[in-house]
């Protein structure tokens, strides 16, 4: 006959603890190992959330590509039926509103319209003639030779004063541009073959700012604030908030002047027929803002296709001008801002591209594009 085992209540409560033990060290694992798995499954879906943002912004992109090759066909047809005239009424001038691009491509037949039923565009293109040019402060009488404009910085001057702003200021930005423009385009050019001016040889002639080969280094860069004109500026002015490195201006007053003023690559006239009052009334010596205003107004009902009907509307406005100078005042235009904004899905893209057009053959060519933030 076998004996049965007795068990002492201390041995029992022992067992007891072992077991929970185990129990609470397996729940730690599967609690530890959940934490694991769902952290690996965040970081794979955050990882797939980005690869899908990048692609959609890539799309958004190539639409916005797309949208831009659109524009410069509509400005270079309107060159082609214009006759050498860019006024608002044109075929550029009408914006687009905020549409679907599956309403475009379904217009033209494509066959998969609806895949752009979650992308929309809008957009507008505006005339960069139509403000006054800063570039144009600064003119190059032979290679290299930049002088001051005198007819474009009192020009700028009664711009300046139109708007509340001490027109002094305007021969400080002359003075920057001028600066800048000389330490950009001929740091790494040399004097021309010849005689100089004062009789030294061109060989040997030191050219301004200490941009000699070797000796292409100071130790006093850029412009100070008392006007002096060094040949060294720290950065080329390619866009209106470059005058807040010119001496005298606050962002209070860059606001003011921004829809305004414009910098463009190459000296340019103003379009009179898309110019707004501000600016005409600066460029047209002796006129006011209120005959500007009414020659603005004369403009509405009808577009000048020539410098002889912009003559006959200043007349008009009551400004007797005798001569219209053609490097102030034009009724065509060769720079346009093209303003673009698309949303494809979550993706947003908001662009601004200045376009070139040849006045002679009407081609375009992309000269910047700003992304907005």
């Amino acid at each position: 006959m076998m004996r049965r085992l007795a068990f002492s209540p201390r041995s029992r409560r022992t067992t007891a603890k072992q077991r929970g033990a185990a129990i609470i060290t397996a729940l730690m694992v599967v609690a530890l190992s959940a934490i694991l798995v769902s952290g690996m499954l965040w970081r794979q879906q955050v990882q797939l959330r980005r690869i899908e943002n990048q692609r959609l912004l890539a799309q958004a992109q190539w639409i916005s590509r797309a949208s831009l090759d659109w524009t410069r066909l509509i400005l270079r047809s309107e060159a082609d039926t214009s006759a050498g005239v860019t006024y608002l009424g044109g075929a550029w001038g009408m914006p687009v509103a905020r549409t679907r691009l599956s309403d475009f491509l379904g217009q033209i037949g494509e066959a998969r319209a609806e895949q752009g039923a979650d992308t929309w565009l809008s957009g507008s293109i505006e005339d960069a003639q139509a403000r006054f040019n800063l570039r144009n402060l600064v003119s190059a009488s032979a290679p290299g030779a930049l002088q001051l404009n005198l007819t474009q910085i009192q020009a700028f001057a009664r711009l300046l004063q139109l708007i509340g702003v001490d027109g002094q200021l305007a021969k400080n930005a002359a003075v920057y541009l001028r600066s800048s423009l000389t330490y950009s385009v001929t740091r790494f050019q040399t004097a021309s073959a010849g005689v100089t001016a004062s009789g030294t040889p061109a060989a040997a002639a030191p050219v301004a700012g200490g941009m000699g080969g070797g000796a292409n280094f100071t130790d006093n860069p850029g412009i100070g604030d008392s006007e002096g004109d060094r040949g060294n500026a720290p950065i080329l002015m390619t866009s209106v908030d470059a005058l807040l490195d010119v001496p005298g201006f606050t962002p209070d007053i860059v606001a003011r002047l921004r829809p305004f003023v414009t910098v463009l690559p190459t000296t340019t006239p103003v379009n009179m027929n898309t110019a707004p009052a501000e600016v005409i009334a600066s460029i047209v010596q002796g006129m006011s803002l209120s005959s500007a205003q009414a020659f603005v107004s004369r403009r509405q009902t009808v577009f000048f296709r020539n410098l002889g009907d912009v003559q006959l509307a200043l007349t008009g406005a009551g400004t007797a001008q005798a001569n219209i100078d053609s490097t102030l005042c034009d009724v065509n235009t060769s720079y346009f801002l093209v303003h673009g904004r698309v949303q494809h899905e979550r993706a947003v893209v908001d662009r601004t591209t200045l376009v070139w057009r040849d006045s002679l053959t009407h081609t375009t060519r992309i000269v910047h594009v700003w992304d907005e933030s």
